[in-house]
This record gives C-alpha cells, sequence and structure tokens, in this order.
C-alpha cells in the first residue's frame, strides 16, 4: 500500500475541495486539524509547511504542497484512473484549467475580499464588504450559465471532475451572503447532485459540519 497522504485541514475552509476529492478517490489519506481559532495556522512548525500561513497544505512523500488547486492536480493526477480529471493535453483538461482558474484566482479572492475586508479596507471595511457581495453576483451568474450551456449535470457536462469539487466549496460559501449560489436554477440542481454524494457526506459527518451545507 502507497504512503498515505497527510493532508492539513480546518473545517469548511480551502482545505473542503481535496478532502471531498480524497474521499471520492478512496486512497488512504491522514486529517490533520490545524485549529485555525487558536492560530495554529501561524504556529512556527505551520509556517515551515507553508510560510503564507494557510490552509490546507498536503504531504506526499518528500512533496509539501500549499494551494488548493495545486493539491487537487498533484492527488488527481496520481490516480488517474478516478477519472475526475482529463487526460494532460485535452480539450477537457485546457477547459478543466480555466474553470479552475476563474474559481481561484476570481471567485475565491472576492469571497476573501467579502469576509475579511478589513485586511484590505481598514476603516472602509464596510464599504469593501458590499462592493464585493455585488461582484460576487454576476460571477456565479456566469457559473450558472456555465452549467446551462455544458449540458450539465456537471461544469464541463456528462463529466464530474475536480472542477465540480471546487465549485460546490465555493458555492458553499455563499450559503448566508444575501444573494447566495442556491438561488440560481442550474446551480442549485448541481448543488442538491453534490450534497447527495456519499464522498461529500462522509467528508461534511467527518468535518462535523452543520446545515445547511449549501
Amino acid at each position: 500500500m502507497p504512503n498515505a497522504y497527510k493532508l492539513y485541514y480546518y473545517p469548511s475552509s480551502a482545505s473542503l475541495a481535496p478532502h471531498i476529492l480524497l474521499e471520492e478517490i478512496g486512497c488512504p489519506f491522514e486529517l490533520v486539524l490545524v485549529d485555525r481559532k487558536a492560530n495554529a495556522h501561524k504556529s512556527p512548525d505551520y509556517l515551515k509547511l507553508n510560510p503564507a500561513g494557510l490552509i490546507p497544505v498536503l504531504i506526499d512523500g518528500n512533496v509539501v504542497l500549499s494551494e488548493t488547486t495545486a493539491i487537487m492536480l498533484h492527488i488527481a493526477d496520481h490516480h488517474p484512473h478516478s477519472g475526475l480529471v482529463p487526460p494532460i493535453g485535452s480539450d477537457a483538461r485546457a477547459q478543466t484549467y480555466r474553470w479552475l482558474i476563474y474559481l481561484t484566482n476570481t471567485v475565491q479572492a472576492m469571497l476573501v475580499h467579502y469576509f475579511y475586508p478589513n485586511r484590505i479596507g481598514g476603516a472602509h471595511a464596510d464599504t469593501v464588504k458590499e462592493n464585493a457581495s455585488a461582484a460576487i453576483i454576476p460571477m456565479l451568474d456566469i457559473l450558472d450559465r456555465q452549467l446551462a450551456q455544458s449540458g450539465g449535470p456537471y461544469l464541463l457536462g456528462a463529466k464530474y471532475n475536480i472542477a465540480d469539487i471546487f465549485l460546490f466549496m465555493i458555492c458553499r460559501w455563499t450559503r448566508n451572503m444575501p444573494d447566495p449560489a442556491r438561488n440560481r436554477p442550474h446551480l442549485a440542481s448541481f448543488l442538491k447532485r453534490m450534497a447527495d454524494r456519499p464522498a461529500v457526506k462522509r467528508v461534511f459527518a467527518t468535518e462535523q459540519l452543520p446545515a445547511p451545507w449549501y
């Protein structure tokens, strides 16, 4: 049996997507809780793993990885028979890159402004949060249209892949916002389908995440 992956996580954080991916694949892995409430992600030991002090981190033998999309691509590439990432060089692989990067560089980045407006807003944090909330609405509309145009039920069409897992995590984070992802018809169907997956249910149970899930 290969060495187990070690995933440093905190419930419902950006570690949620790789946690779901590991459950989907069914490979051995170990979870290591990083207690963000106790500022453990800023501890000297954790900063040796990720100098940015962000969650998650994956350890795979001698490989230490941060950044959720990098972690997910690494895991999926090492388990090609799972079918959760298209072959390198394929059109579907290019589209997977496109949507993963859109989700992390555009949507997730704006969600960070919404949830942590003090980081860049200072005395204007309320304005930053309000503007971020407004900016996220058309981004969710784009994702809803993509699900419609792909023919569904997933982001790239009939085939479920890692971009769907990342999308589910991003949409979950909007659940208490004024206009959450679930308000859109295609995203609503997608989210229900994702929440019904056994791997997702196992992760939510392990991380003890309460309803609403999305």
